[in-house]
């Protein structure tokens, strides 16, 4: 296995077909030499982004595909990896000379090479944030392939380039091997690729902190090799002690990586000398029987340290793994684990509850993803077992992880979201109140349909307007705006807030009138609420919204609640303590004086219902503005013996022909017919227009609509259907 995977470690080129097509049938070989030819011919001179030639890493990801002994299309693949950047149609002519599964391999392959992965937490991102990230983009990267192959030839590739930055020192070596620490060692490891993950996990670590595994590695009084022989030799010697007593069992190992032995190390705080594991041997036997005779051989063989035999058959780990732990000392003094299991406590622990990589990485219980993965891993063992690969190829294409889709936001983040998902989804994914003012999206750039299906590895952009809500054809079935349950909660919630404020304000509006009608403006309003058999104001408010309070109702409780009271001379005329202005209209009643010249704002535009206040004027008269208007708020603070109370009167309300103008702002994506289409919205409300004015900067239109209204009700539902309109960004009263 090292010799395959290794072999270009001078030259590249002097690779031999042998090693390429090794276990390959004749017409298998010849595919995979006519791609050697084909890759060489084209990459030629060129370079990747990290300096290593084309034709080294596309010759080194085909002779690790051929170490983990995948089939002659992937090993294709991974040869004519960047054929798409120096041939115009690699699709037709890959598939014209191999096929379309090796065309499928290649394009899966580019579109995970066009992602930009590297972290991009920042510094102040919390652990947990940092692990939930790093855990979505490694489900992105099975997830974006329909054949998770592709994946395989992904950690072919990174492990490539980490081989090439032991030789040259790139510049990008630390955030790529830091990069493959968090995302692809851990895939390597899931779907069991150990020599990769081994691999990739060594050279990160080497790049990551050179010092640390400089003093690791000296530690190791011995090579790499000459550990390998001490464990070859073990395993010889136990597999001649326990054939001699009759038992059928398989015996393997490997020396502890560097970098794991960092990680116990760190994890345990242990010194060099204290990790026994630095070489370790498997035993797999057919029963539990045969586990413990098995046990007794080494002990035998080996003398063993005290206090490091774990019996987790007897008393199972939580995750009911089992297995018998210990460790021994050899014949020259060197420390060896040895472990022993049954066939199928292995397979339990490999790829069941207590699949390896939980263990390790210290997850919790999974659920479908988990099996997913238990699937994929079991694939890769099967490998081994099936004579005719064709019936393993077709079972490992249907084995990716298609329930879910990955997208990333402008920052970098990678979200997950069901397939179908739509930008609207994607927003109320980030952020209720984004969902709610999303006016727009752009997918990679370009600007989008809110009902466009998200695809993998899409970068989505949403348009949103500073204030707003959302539009009821969101939640219209036919239209496909949303595809998840929480997008379409969210904008329920909304809307049912929405129509209870409408309620709440129409019902003010009509208790409002009738106090006023009756002169109990300053009436307590929970004592009305009470006389009229509700709990508080708000829910007499809603009752008068809804229809189930009239006026005739509210009138009696004034009369009952103040039937006790004698009437001064003057209460006819100032119950309150107002008088009627002299507005020829009799809209605005000025509290505590007799009749005056007012006049309505034309900074603010008031109308009723709103909150008001009058300013007096030099020459004037009184002027009106709402309470919030920030002219109004500069005079009151600079002359507040000028303010004086107001509040609309009868004739605001009652006469149907009072109207008041406003301003609407609109702000929308600019297009032939957006002005016609605004106005028709208004001419159906009957909203006498009486100026416009449109200006466009960059592809938006600012437009200013004056109307004249009779109240703010009509003016919330003039914004509400200007929203609506097609690319419209943003309404708001101005």
């Amino acid at each position: 296995m090292v010799s395959v995977t290794h072999a270009i470690s001078q030259n590249a080129a002097a690779a031999p077909v042998e090693l390429l097509a090794e276990g390959l049938q004749a017409d298998e070989r010849a595919m995979v030499r006519r791609a050697l030819e084909l890759a060489e011919g084209i990459y030629e001179t060129h370079v990747l982004g990290t300096g290593e030639s084309v034709w080294t890493h596309a010759l080194g990801m085909a002779l690790i595909a051929a170490s983990l002994r995948l089939d002659a299309e992937t090993r294709v693949a991974a040869l004519l990896f960047a054929i798409g950047d120096y041939v115009e149609d690699p699709a037709g002519m890959i598939g014209e000379r191999f096929g379309d599964a090796v065309a499928r391999l290649v394009e899966g392959l580019r579109k995970l090479n066009g992602l930009r992965l590297l972290s991009r937490m920042t510094a102040t991102a919390s652990a947990p944030e940092i692990r939930a990230q790093t855990e979505v983009l490694r489900k992105m990267l099975l997830a974006m392939v329909e054949d998770i192959r592709v994946v395989l030839l992904r950690l072919a590739s990174r492990t490539q380039t980490l081989r090439y930055f032991t030789e040259y020192k790139g510049e990008a070596r630390v955030d790529v091997a830091r990069e493959s620490l968090d995302i692809y060692a851990p895939l390597a490891n899931r779907l069991g690729v150990w020599q990769l993950k081994w691999e990739l996990e060594d050279l990160s670590f080497r790049f990551i902190e050179p010092e640390t595994y400089k003093r690791i590695a000296k530690m190791l009084d011995e090579r790499r090799v000459e550990r390998e022989n001490f464990i070859q030799a073990a395993i010889d010697r136990l597999k001649g002690e326990i054939a001699a007593v009759g038992i059928k069992a398989e015996v393997y190992g490997r020396p502890k990586h560097i970098y794991s032995i960092y990680n116990k190390m760190r994890a345990k705080r242990l010194d060099f000398s204290q990790v026994y594991d630095i070489r370790a041997l498997r035993v797999l036997v057919d029963n539990v029987r045969d586990c413990y005779t098995v046990l007794g051989i080494v002990n035998q063989i080996w003398q063993p340290i005290g206090q490091e035999f774990d019996d987790y058959i007897s008393n199972p780990k939580g995750n009911n793994y089992q297995s018998l732990h210990t460790a021994v000392l050899a014949g020259d003094g060197r420390a060896l684990e040895v472990q022993i299991r049954t066939h199928d406590m292995h397979k339990h622990a490999e790829l069941g509850v207590a699949a390896h990589w939980r263990y390790k990485e210290g997850k919790g219980h999974g659920g479908d993803y988990d099996e997913k993965i238990a699937l994929l891993r079991s694939l890769l063992s099967w490998r081994d077992e099936v004579a005719d690969s064709a019936d393993w190829v077709e079972k490992f294409k249907r084995a990716s992880l298609d329930d879910a889709i990955y997208v990333v936001t402008p920052q970098g983040k990678v979200v997950d979201l069901p397939r179908g998902a739509t930008p609207i989804d994607f927003a109320y994914r980030l952020h209720t109140d984004l969902g709610h003012r999303c006016r727009g999206a752009k997918i990679d750039g370009h600007l989008v349909p809110l009902n466009t299906p998200l695809e993998n590895g899409q970068t989505v952009e949403i348009t949103a307007a500073k204030e707003g809500g959302p539009s009821r054809d969101w939640l219209k079935p036919q239209q496909a705006y949303v595809a998840t349950s929480r997008a379409r909660t969210k904008i329920k919630q909304y809307f049912s807030q929405l129509d209870e404020e409408e309620l709440l304000s129409r019902g003010r509006s009509v208790v409002a009138r009738e106090l006023q009608r009756e002169g109990h403006a300053q009436a307590n309003i929970d004592e009305v609420a009470g006389k009229l058999g509700f709990k508080n104001a708000e829910s007499m408010f809603l009752a008068a919204g809804r229809g189930e309070l009239g006026p005739r109702a509210v009138q009696s409780a004034l009369r009952d609640a103040h039937a006790d009271e004698a009437p001064t001379a003057a209460e006819p005329e100032i119950v309150v303590g107002r008088s009627r202005a002299a507005d020829s209209s009799d809209k605005v009643l000025i509290v505590g004086v007799g009749k005056l010249l007012t006049s309505l704002g034309r900074c603010c535009k008031p109308a009723p219902p709103d909150a008001i206040e009058g300013f007096v004027t030099r020459g004037r008269g009184i002027s009106i503005h709402r309470v919030d208007c920030l002219d109004f708020q500069r005079l009151a603070a600079e002359h507040p013996e000028r303010v004086m109370e107001a509040e609309w009167g009868e004739q605001a309300y009652n006469n149907r022909k009072s109207v008041f103008p406003v301003d609407i702002a609109v702000q929308a994506i600019d297009r032939q017919g957006l002005l016609r289409d605004i106005s028709e919205v208004l001419s159906r409300e009957r909203l006498n227009v009486i100026a416009v004015n449109t200006l466009t900067k960059k592809g938006i239109a600012f437009m200013k609509f004056t109307m004249e209204v009779g109240g703010v009700a009509q003016i919330q539902r003039a914004v509400t259907l200007i929203r609506e309109v097609r690319d419209v960004i943003d309404a708001k009263r101005k």
